[in-house]
C-alpha cells in the first residue's frame, strides 16, 4: 500500500475520533444540565412534631428541596423558632406557616384553637366518654337529658341532640392524637365550639345530663331528630318535638242540638216537547208540493167543566 494513502487514512481516523469525543462531551453536558432540577432552601422538621409543641433550634434544619417550593413553606429558621405547632408535622416535612401558631401565641392547647373558636371543658366519666375512646381529634355528638322548665305533659324526662359533629381538642391534659387509637380514661374533655355554642354548652353542663356519642370523622352529615321521652320506653308514645311542650287539653262545652236541615229546593218540571207538524202533500199533474202546518196543543179544561 502506498505510504501516502496510509498517512491520509490514519489522519482521517484521528480527526473523526476527536470529533466524536468532542460531540459526546457536548451532548452529555447538555443532558446533565437538563436533568439537574433547580433546588431551593426550605426549613424541614428533624423529627415528628406533635400538636402544641414549641419549636426549638434542634427541631428544624435548612435543607435543599428539589422541585417547586410548597406553598407557605418557611425558608428562614428565625421565622419558626418559638412558635407552637397547631397541626402535626412529620420528620423531613417542610415547615408550612399554616401549621404553626401566630408569633407570640406560644404553645400548648391555647395555640391550637383557631381564631374565632373557643374551648369548653366538659366533665365526663367512662360512660359519658364512650369508655375512654373520646380522644383528641375525634368528632362527637352531644345529647342532653332533663325535664323542660314548663313540663312536658306528663311524658317524663326528654332526651334530645344538642350539638352534632363537635371536635374534641383534648382529653384531660393530652392534646395529641394517639396513632393507635387507644382509649384514655379522663375526667374532663375540651370541645372546640363557637362562642354561641360555648354559652349553650356551659348552661347544659350545669342544668342537664350530657352524654357524648362517638361518630365517624368522615361523616359530616347532620341528622334532624325529634328527641325521646320516658313515655316512649313504657307506652311507645313519642310525639314531642325537641323543646316543645304538650298542648293543654281544650275545654269542651255542652253540645247544642243540631239545627234541622233546610227543605230541599222544588224541582222544576221539564217543559213538554211541541207536537210534530202536519205535512200536506198537493199533487198537480206531474208536480208535487208539500206544506207543513204546526199543531196547536189543546188546552185541558178545568176540572168540573165540560167542553
Amino acid at each position: 500500500m502506498n505510504k501516502r494513502l496510509l498517512s491520509v487514512l490514519i489522519f482521517a481516523l484521528v480527526v473523526s475520533a476527536a470529533a466524536s469525543y468532542i460531540l459526546y462531551r457536548v451532548i452529555s453536558t447538555q443532558f446533565a444540565n437538563n436533568q439537574k432540577a433547580p433546588t431551593n432552601r426550605v426549613l424541614v422538621a428533624t423529627h415528628n412534631l406533635d400538636n402544641g409543641a414549641l419549636i426549638k433550634d434542634v427541631d428544624v434544619k435548612m435543607t435543599d428541596w428539589g422541585g417547586p417550593t410548597p406553598m407557605g413553606a418557611i425558608q428562614k429558621t428565625e421565622d419558626a423558632i418559638g412558635r407552637g405547632v397547631v397541626q402535626q408535622i412529620y420528620e423531613g416535612e417542610p415547615i408550612v406557616d399554616s401549621r404553626l401558631a401566630a408569633k407570640g401565641a406560644g404553645a400548648g392547647l391555647a395555640a391550637t384553637i383557631p381564631p374565632g373558636m373557643r374551648a369548653v371543658a366538659i366533665r365526663v366519666n367512662d360512660i359519658v366518654g364512650v369508655a375512654g375512646f373520646v380522644i383528641p381529634g375525634t368528632k362527637v355528638d352531644l345529647l342532653i337529658a332533663g325535664t323542660p322548665p314548663k313540663g312536658n305533659g306528663g311524658l317524663g324526662d326528654v332526651t334530645k341532640t344538642l350539638m352534632q359533629n363537635v371536635e374534641v381538642l383534648s382529653a384531660g391534659q393530652n392534646i395529641t392524637k394517639d396513632a393507635e387509637g387507644k382509649p384514655i380514661s379522663v375526667g374532663v374533655v375540651n370541645m372546640l365550639v363557637t362562642p354561641e355554642q360555648a354559652e349553650v354548652l356551659s348552661l347544659a353542663s350545669n342544668e342537664t345530663r350530657i352524654q357524648l356519642i362517638l361518630r365517624n370523622p368522615m361523616d359530616k352529615d347532620e341528622t334532624n331528630t325529634k328527641g325521646t321521652t320516658v313515655s316512649y320506653l313504657y307506652e311507645n308514645k313519642n310525639g314531642l318535638a325537641p323543646g316543645k311542650i304538650a298542648p293543654a287539653p281544650t275545654k269542651v262545652g255542652p253540645k247544642r242540638a243540631a239545627a234541622p236541615p233546610p227543605p230541599p229546593a222544588p224541582v222544576k218540571a221539564k217543559p213538554e216537547p211541541p207536537p210534530p207538524p202536519i205535512t200536506v202533500e198537493v199533487i198537480h199533474g206531474s208536480s208535487r208540493a208539500q206544506s207543513q202546518f204546526a199543531q196547536q196543543k189543546e188546552k185541558s179544561a178545568p176540572e168540573g167543566q165540560q167542553e
